[in-house]
């Protein structure tokens, strides 16, 4: 049994122990064997694995395996029942350090926001309000976000190309912890749930859409199995596992995409102008909520902090729920929305994926140009890969 082959059946017999465990797969059906074992067997099965990807001849190939093995032997510590420290589960699973949000800058940003946003009242009263003023009703998202992603894939498809046969459908979907998902199907496809539980603001659709789409999440998947399965035969990447390394590198990709393809003056114009008038809103109330979603940027460890507080220090979810109502500027329902995301197993540890993954690929498109998200796109690279330069 080759390695590839080896992999996907640990990783489908973990799924067993930890549903979502596979995100997605479109490899052999027979590799994707549901027998349940037993944890024990999984963890002795991760560790010879482990020992064997040290043999793979190919060093990306290698390098991949060992930090996406490594984490699926953290997995089967998990499923077996072995508590894990908070922070040192964030570090096997996913490869990054989760950062420690300062609370002095949380202030300080929490301060420079109250100046930003314009009236009277609580901050939070205040920024809700710009909020509802740009919100685009259900019956109408799914309209308005046609044209945005016709423009998406037309930019991405000139700057990074597309393979051929590429293609997603888009549902609304309710009660789920979060906002969007991709759900890779296999054969170049995949599938984008908008989830509808809280209002979709205008301002934030874009970014939504390319994240998920064009050019993030289904981008990634179609591309890396057009040119790592299909030409190089690593099937490795015929699955797309939750609780790995991989996930912080796809998260980077996903939250700097919408850069990668448009520039911000571009995006303020377009939700300003052109999207806003499709939409039937006011172009100024778009680029007032802009600008306190720009005053924002300073809170966004908020999230991981709070996880921080309910993991790792065993906070009450009470005290949580107002450090997001106070740093993150929540309303009640849009701050337990977040306790519901973090709180869940599979995303308790995933949360740090978003602002690490983010700054990681900031961090490298600085330094390799602007071909260095298309090698993010093509190329297996993992978290300490990119952080190593």
């Amino acid at each position: 049994m080759d390695i590839a082959e080896r992999y996907i059946r640990l990783a489908h017999a973990i799924d067993v122990h930890s549903e979502g465990f596979v995100d997605g797969y479109g490899g052999p059906r027979e590799w994707a064997d549901r027998t349940r074992r037993n944890p024990d067997e999984l963890q002795l099965e991760a560790s010879e694995l482990l020992a064997d990807v040290q043999q793979v001849s190919d060093a990306t190939r290698r390098e991949f395996l060992r930090v996406q093995v490594s984490a699926m032997h953290t997995m089967t510590r998990i499923v077996g029942g072995e508590t894990i420290p908070y922070e040192q589960e964030v570090r096997a699973l996913y490869d990054i350090d989760p950062p420690r949000a300062e609370m002095g800058e949380l202030d300080t940003a929490l301060d420079a926001l109250e100046m930003a946003v314009p009236g009277g009242g609580p901050l939070s009263e205040r920024i809700e309000t710009l909020r509802q003023k740009v919100i685009v009703p259900r019956e109408d998202l799914l309209r308005v976000a046609g044209p945005i992603l016709a423009e998406l894939r037309r930019r991405t498809q000139e700057r990074f190309g597309l393979p051929e046969g590429e293609d997603f459908s888009i549902s609304l979907v309710a009660d789920k912890p979060w906002g969007g998902y991709n759900w890779p199907l296999g054969d170049l496809k995949s599938r984008i749930d908008i989830n509808t539980d809280l209002p979709v603001p205008l301002t934030g659709l874009p970014d939504l859409l390319a994240h998920e789409g064009y050019p993030g999440h289904h981008t990634e998947h179609a591309t890396k199995e057009a040119l790592l399965v299909r030409e190089k035969g690593w099937l490795e990447h015929s699955v797309q596992l939750m609780n790995a390394p991989e996930c912080a590198v796809s998260e980077g990709i996903a939250t700097n995409a919408l850069d990668a393809v448009m520039d911000g003056s571009e995006v303020r114009e377009w939700l300003g102008g052109e999207l806003a008038a499709l939409a039937g809103l006011d172009g100024a109330d778009v680029r007032a909520f802009l600008d306190v979603v720009e005053a924002q940027k300073g809170l966004k460890g908020t999230s991981g902090a709070a996880a921080l507080m309910l993991h790792a220090e065993g906070r009450p979810e009470a005290e949580v729920l107002a450090f997001l109502r106070r740093y993150a500027l929540a309303t009640p329902e849009r701050a337990r929305q977040t306790l519901r995301f973090i709180g869940q197993p599979q995303f308790r540890a995933y949360i740090f994926t978003y602002a690490v993954g983010s700054d990681l690929v900031q961090d490298w498109m600085k330094r390799h140009g602007p071909d260095g998200f298309g090698r993010l796109l093509r190329e297996p690279l993992t978290p300490g890969q990119l952080a190593a330069g």
